[in-house]
């Protein structure tokens, strides 16, 4: 297994170190802190394959924080919250992070979830490289596969890996009508493992990053039935 680093951002010892220990079972390389100020001096000097993130923490939200990331970097995030209600995982999902898992949990479980994660952010799909114009709209839109890029008038879009996998998805096929249960078995590896609700939050976030680019909303909602790209 290649060594994968991750952050760990926790302020309770007992639980940092169970985590640390599990994932480092695995080979993975771990860096653990205990505050958002030294999270961002370890994110200033280092490279993360994944943040496992905790949302309660001394100086600050782990909510704000992921925000944060989102605007820098698409590096995968699992949230770990001691509250349950749906709100707030839905929240998470909105703002970026990748996964949730609620206190307690197991560190098996964890470690399951991260691997999960990084066996298809690092997934290789197969090579494509091309470009489609939306003459209609106006805009402009370049597809490079291998590198994980997508372009929108020569403008790069921040995207994360589900986002990505989703865009891709749609833009194959404009004008099909995706449920949100068919874009979770596109875009997830482990599609039972989320809820349908996810997709929804992957595409707010994703038609705000569209909108941002070219102000113009490329993703039509089909009510009660899904999502399509729009052609116009």
């Amino acid at each position: 297994m290649s060594k994968s680093n991750i952050l760990i951002i926790e302020d309770e010892p007992s639980i940092a170190d169970n985590i640390k220990l599990a994932l480092e079972r695995e080979s993975y390389a771990v860096t653990w802190v205990g505050t958002i100020e030294a999270a961002d001096e370890a994110m200033e000097s280092n490279t993360y394959n994944l943040i496992v993130l905790d949302i309660g923490l001394p100086d600050g939200s782990g909510f704000d924080f992921c925000q944060n990331i989102r605007t820098k970097s698409d590096v995968p995030v699992i949230i770990l919250t001691a509250r349950n209600s749906e709100i707030d995982k839905i929240v998470g999902l909105e703002i970026g992070a990748d996964d949730y898992m609620t206190k307690p949990f197991s560190p098996r479980e964890l470690v399951a979830r991260v691997r999960a994660i990084l066996r298809r952010t690092v997934r290789v799909i197969p090579t494509q490289t091309y470009s489609t114009v939306q003459n209609q709209a106006g805009v402009d839109i370049s597809v490079d596969e291998e590198a994980f890029r997508i372009d929108i008038n020569q403008s790069q879009l921040p995207l994360s890996p589900h986002e990505f996998r989703i865009f891709i998805c749609l833009l194959k096929s404009p004008g099909r009508v995706y449920s949100r249960s068919q874009l979770l078995d596109k875009a997830w590896d482990e599609p039972h493992a989320a809820m349908e609700r996810t997709v929804d939050a992957h595409i707010k976030s994703l038609r705000a990053k569209i909108k941002k680019a070219c102000e113009k909303d490329l993703i039509r909602t089909h009510r009660g039935f899904g999502y399509s790209f729009s052609e116009s």
